[in-house]
């Protein structure tokens, strides 16, 4: 009941609130990849001398359903309607441009990101590029402080506590994507692919609210609520360390030595607070129905 008082105290925000555009751009993403999806079953993803569609299908999948995500917790930020308004249509942009680069210079057969012998428009291309990934990443470092602020926190606390975590974890995919752009290349070492970094720290904004959501739909008190998001936040950025580190010695994470198995119970360990969440959801909504 206590649970239930407070909630009522505080102004409701809503997921997406607001956000149709982010939304929109993030739908945008997932039709681009249908069309190179189409591609790359008809005529194969190779496109000579150095493009590749099937890049280009899980580059806007990716980014659609980051953008997505974005959007989903753009409205417990709280931002003021002006930073908002400024960050949303900065990123719808960035990301627009970052579509157009992916999907015209793979089906011209150009590497979007590392040119070689290329013409000054691919050059040109390229050098955006980088700088835009660059904005895309300050923007967001930007975005991502505001959930570490009171304000925040007062309009949905449990929701709030899990995005801080899969903030943190977003930071783990930048900080691999510069790693990628410095490197030249996602592999390193005799078996490491830093793009496995890359794309679960990005799957955080999806694993961690999701576990909030369910807790303030859960017949449990604010203590257990925040203590579920807890482990779950914390297990899911142990197991990205442990990904990293691996990583970062050069070997693959699909071996059985003690960082990969490290970062399976780590997820495992998150897994598992989301499901008893979600069991007491189920619970709750028996009870419900029995008192009925």
């Amino acid at each position: 009941m206590r649970k239930e008082a407070e909630r009522g105290m505080r102004p409701a925000v809503r997921l997406f609130e607001g956000e149709k555009w982010l939304v929109a751009t993030g739908l945008l993403g997932f039709l681009l990849a249908g069309i190179c999806g189409l591609y790359v079953l008809l005529y194969g993803g190779e496109v000579s001398p150095a493009g590749d569609v099937s890049k280009a299908f899980s580059f806007n999948a990716a980014l659609g359903i980051f953008l997505i995500s974005t959007a989903a917790v753009v409205p417990m930020s709280g931002m003021g309607k002006k930073i908002k308004a400024f960050f949303r249509w900065s990123y719808i942009a960035l990301v627009l441009y970052s579509y157009f680069a992916e999907n015209v210079q793979h089906f011209r057969g150009v590497n979007p990101r590392f040119v070689e012998n290329g013409s000054a428009f691919d050059n040109i291309i390229s050098n955006g590029f980088a700088f835009v990934a660059l904005m895309l990443v300050l923007f967001y470092v930007m975005f991502a402080v505001h959930f570490f602020g009171k304000k925040a926190y007062e309009l949905r606390p449990e929701l709030v506590l899990a995005i801080r975590y899969a903030m943190i974890a977003v930071l783990f995919s930048f900080a691999a994507g510069i790693w990628i752009s410095l490197g030249q290349s996602r592999f390193t070492g005799s078996g490491g692919n830093i793009i496995w970094l890359h794309g679960l720290g990005f799957h955080a904004l999806q694993a961690i609210p999701i576990v909030a959501w369910l807790t303030e739909r859960a017949s449990i008190s604010r203590e257990t609520s925040c203590g579920m998001i807890h482990i779950t936040g914390v297990a899911f950025l142990l197991g990205l360390a442990a990904i990293g580190w691996q990583t970062y010695l050069g070997q693959t994470v699909f071996e059985w030595s003690a960082l990969p198995i490290a970062a399976g119970v780590s997820f495992l360990a998150s897994l598992t607070a989301g499901a008893l969440v979600l069991s007491r959801v189920s619970t709750a909504g028996k009870g419900n129905v029995q008192a009925k």
